[in-house]
């Protein structure tokens, strides 16, 4: 019986980095020098900001995501740290609210403006004082509003409630204090009813994020871990680190039991550190190094051997740090599944860098595009430290869609929803930057949209070129516009052909009842 290799079919096999052009990528932007083990990078589907040089304490930008090409010399910061920028992270619910930490053993919340800055903002919402030193991560729950963790190189990590009216806030609502080093990340899971942290004391921890209490832990020593993050509904972390060889690592666990890893995978002997970033919706992993050219992604299964290697990304530029767009902001009609904002120190340029799935077909991919969590919190802060969770709130990333979980939706809004009559279709209606979802009663309205769709399609195609996107420019892209011109032939076919049944019918009808009134 001869040999024969087992192929794993995956719809992810092929998928390819793309970066952006010159002319779509951030250039002339002064990134940080600072050797802080951080992202230095944070996106959401409005704004990039990054954090930047400054001669007199911290400071970074805030660019709308549009704004690409050269950078004034002379654009505005956000500037009112006495101390470098560790680490910038959005609001997950507000795409118009930031917070920042800094060596100053400071955190502040920034409000941004929706036009654009015209000088340096200085005045923040919010600062948090509690950390007697340098704060070095922050991370926002997943599904609470208003609730912010952060750890410091004092050993504890603070958990924070920002609804209310105090501007500074002396007093976190719980401090854990069971770390013996300093914590090197954060990471929950789905509905952040956990929280697991590596520390320099060579162990990895589960967390009560309310409580304090340590759950599970794990003591790493042949494997140091570095960073740690769940791995989704698998029930399992993954870490990066080092082997006792000094070889970079990626291990994964079972979150019930930290006695020993799964399974352990070895990269090579360089010395950066590594960034996972896990896709819950395609289960797909991504591994940054820092100061690496190349991107490896994997795709994770809940058997044996987990983690199944895909491809990698290369470039010959050497990342900083690497920000990621949310599932919300990418564009589906490329079958875009992940973008990555990767930091070049050297150049002074942010590239963006796509991940794509190859499909000929331009129309919305189903299969690769599951529920994911939307721009909603599903509790409050109140809710979430009395002891309640819940998972997200589910939205379709199909164009004109409406939310998926309705039944989780707060039941005191903020002044910024507003509720249709019961008569009509419900609208939830989401300002600050926020999705916009509308929960339809009737069916009738779905489909009139859908009969609207194809024909404001054709208004804006001509000969199957979209007018608002340049001509191509290389040999793929002059092969998918003739992918896309064959699949605008076909639907105009079925439609045409749609018309003619429709109108053999009614010209039936119509001689029927001309012979039934002549018998009368």
């Amino acid at each position: 019986m001869s040999w024969r290799p087992q192929y794993r079919s995956s719809k992810f096999r092929h998928v390819f980095g793309k970066p952006a052009s010159k002319e779509n990528c951030y250039d002339s932007v002064p990134i940080t020098h600072s050797v802080h083990d951080s992202h230095f990078c944070a996106v959401n589907p409005c704004f990039i900001a990054v954090v930047t040089e400054c001669s007199c304490g911290g400071a970074f930008f805030v660019i709308p995501l549009n704004q690409t090409g050269k950078l004034d010399p002379h654009y505005p910061r956000v500037c009112g740290h006495r101390g470098n920028v560790l680490d910038i992270k959005w609001n997950p619910f507000n795409d118009f609210e930031i917070a920042s930490c800094s060596e100053d053993t400071t955190i502040k919340i920034w409000d941004i403006p929706k036009q654009l800055l015209t000088r340096n903002l200085t005045a923040c919402k919010k600062e948090l004082m509690g950390h007697t030193r340098r704060v070095g991560l922050l991370e926002w729950h997943p599904t609470a509003a208003n609730i912010l963790f952060s750890s410091g190189y004092d050993f504890k990590v603070m958990v924070w409630n920002l609804d209310t009216k105090e501007s500074v806030i002396m007093n976190p609502v719980r401090t854990i204090t069971c770390h013996q080093g300093t914590i090197l990340s954060m990471s929950f899971n789905t509905n952040g009813s956990l929280l697991a942290t590596t520390c320099k004391d060579r162990k990895i921890r589960i967390l009560d994020p309310r409580a304090g209490a340590v759950l599970q832990e794990a003591n790493c020593t042949e494997h140091r871990a570095n960073k740690v993050l769940f791995l989704g509904h698998l029930n399992k972390l993954l870490s990066t680190g080092t082997s006792r060889w000094n070889n970079r690592q990626l291990a994964v666990w079972d979150q019930d039991n930290l006695s020993k890893p799964l399974s352990e995978v070895d990269l090579d002997g360089s010395s950066g550190v590594l960034f996972p970033f896990y896709d819950v919706d395609t289960n797909m992993l991504y591994v940054v190094g820092k100061g690496d050219g190349n991107i490896r992604y994997y795709e994770v299964s809940a058997d044996k051997p987990h983690l199944s290697y895909l491809t990698e990304y290369r470039s010959h530029s050497p990342q900083k740090g690497m920000g990621v767009m949310p599932k919300r902001g990418l564009d589906v009609t490329s079958c875009e599944i992940f973008r990555f904002y990767k930091l070049i120190t050297s150049k002074g340029l942010i590239e963006p860098i796509s991940m794509i799935v190859p499909r000929r077909s331009e129309s919305y991919q189903e299969d690769i595009y599951p529920p994911t969590a939307g721009a909603w919190p599903s509790l409050t802060a109140q809710e979430w430290l009395r002891g309640m969770n819940k998972e997200p709130v589910m939205v379709s990333l199909r164009p004109c869609s409406e939310l998926l979980s309705p039944e989780l939706l707060l039941p005191e809004r903020p002044p910024s929803v507003s509720t249709a009559p019961s008569n009509q279709t419900e609208k939830v209606v989401v300002e600050d930057g926020r999705r916009s979802f509308s929960l339809p009663e009737e069916k009738a309205p779905r489909q009139a949209a859908a009969e609207r769709r194809p024909e404001e399609k054709t208004a804006r195609l001509t000969n199957g070129f979209d007018m608002e996107c340049p001509p191509p420019k290389t040999e793929n892209e002059l092969l998918q516009m003739f992918y896309r011109q064959q699949e605008e032939i076909r639907r105009l076919r079925e439609l045409l052909t749609q018309r003619e049944v429709q109108a053999k019918q009614l010209e039936l009808e119509v001689k029927n009842s001309r012979m039934g009134s002549e018998r009368f």
